[in-house]
């Protein structure tokens, strides 16, 4: 786990000793955005762009899920990195010894990621993240942000053949609603695991771990009632929500002390997920392989030994009971 300052690489965790023990994770450094049109500068096209992602991070996830669902594939290839992270930070498919999933690098031949984020900008400063949007034709990373990637994916390329025109994961009728949702979810669960992982202190453990349970307490309640997250039909706030609940009980219940309750124990939390799981094109781009690997191997601040454990047994294809709530 590192970081890159003034275009070098350094081996360094988060400094959590200024902050009180507290995670704090920085804001991405790419923020170009493409539009159908071309007005930003990019222009959607296909075969122009490629994503690199990791299956084990969840923000990267969010970008698969668009990306299969709206039918974006073949327009938008994809680079896959190691699921372990070591010293070097994000690595691709080691040549003698590949990690089945991992890929290589056909656009630079990269053996690390941090290569393409200083084939971008030489002297660029920060951490070393996924998912990466490169634009082949300038030449340069357009975003590292996922939650603007997803809406990229989501409109910018309707234009193009095959495109599925027909899904909408951010209506005008709901956009009120999805940003208000994301905005307690992103804080309190979609971070709020890091930050209850990555604490160093009590307190900071204690703060983060009551407002995550919190949350889930509040997004079961939600789920009682209503068929999806935003309302009745499957937003972005869905996708979002899905790559860390997907990922609780085999890494963030036992690996980062979020062990108040497991997924399992919410009821319609779970068939929630695994709905979502059953949406055609979904399991594909889960990888609980990857997902075990890259955490439980890669954090050894949090797990020294790097044990990968072999449970839990997850029936993600059972019936999910959620056709009694009403959908749009």
């Amino acid at each position: 786990m590192g970081l890159l300052i003034d275009g070098e690489w350094h081996d360094r965790w988060y400094d959590t000793g200024s902050t009180g023990g507290e995670f704090k994770r920085e804001d991405s450094g790419f923020r170009d955005r493409i539009t159908a049109d071309g007005s930003s500068g990019f222009t959607a096209e296909a075969g122009r762009y490629h994503l690199y992602v990791s299956l084990a991070c969840p923000w990267a996830h969010r970008t698969l899920i668009i990306r299969a669902l709206k039918g974006l594939e073949a327009a938008i290839p994809v680079s896959v990195v190691e699921p372990f992270m070591g010293s070097d930070g994000w690595a691709f498919a080691d040549a003698e010894n590949p990690s089945a999933g991992a890929t290589g690098d056909p656009v630079h031949g990269a053996r690390f990621l941090r290569e393409i984020y200083v084939a971008a900008k030489p002297d660029y400063t920060g951490r070393v993240t996924v998912p990466v949007l490169w634009d082949r034709q300038r030449d340069t990373m357009v975003n590292n942000e996922s939650a603007e990637i997803i809406r990229m994916f989501n409109s910018a390329f309707d234009g193009l053949p095959g495109v599925r025109t027909d899904l909408d994961f951010y209506p005008d009728s709901l956009r009120s609603e999805i940003d208000s949702v994301n905005e307690r979810v992103y804080a309190t669960v979609n971070n709020g695991v890091y930050k209850a992982g990555f604490a160093t202190t009590q307190d900071a453990y204690e703060k983060a771990f009551d407002a995550l349970f919190g949350s889930l307490d509040w997004l079961d309640r939600r789920l009682a009632r209503q068929r999806y997250i935003a309302g009745n039909r499957i937003t972005e706030a869905d996708w979002r929500l899905f790559t860390t609940l997907v990922r609780f009980d085999p890494v963030y219940h036992g690996h980062f002390k979020c062990n108040l309750r497991r997924l399992v124990d919410y009821p319609d939390l779970w068939g929630y997920v695994r709905e979502l799981y059953q949406v055609s094109g979904v399991a594909g781009t889960v990888n609980l392989e990857h997902i075990k690997r890259h955490y439980y191997e890669s954090h050894r601040t949090v797990n020294p030994t790097g044990i990968v454990p072999k449970g839990p047994a997850l029936d993600l294809e059972a019936p999910h009971g959620r056709e009694r709530l009403r959908a749009a």
